[in-house]
């Protein structure tokens, strides 16, 4: 099952979006968006910048 990006209202009125897995588990999540518009466009960039990311291995 797909993933889905579930746009929401937190409790200081900012919008935020969040990334569920097919399962239900939240894998990732975004900053606070003065507009719904706003988290909708964040939800589109991190369609956009996921589709061909690379994984990277950073050490200390």
């Amino acid at each position: 099952m797909a993933g889905t990006f579930e746009v929401y209202q937190d409790k200081a009125g900012k919008y935020r979006f969040r990334l569920k897995a097919g399962n239900g588990q939240i894998v990732a999540s975004g900053e606070a968006y003065e507009t719904k518009s706003a988290a909708k466009e964040g939800c589109a960039a991190v369609k956009r910048a996921a589709a061909d990311a690379d994984i990277v291995e950073v050490t200390a």
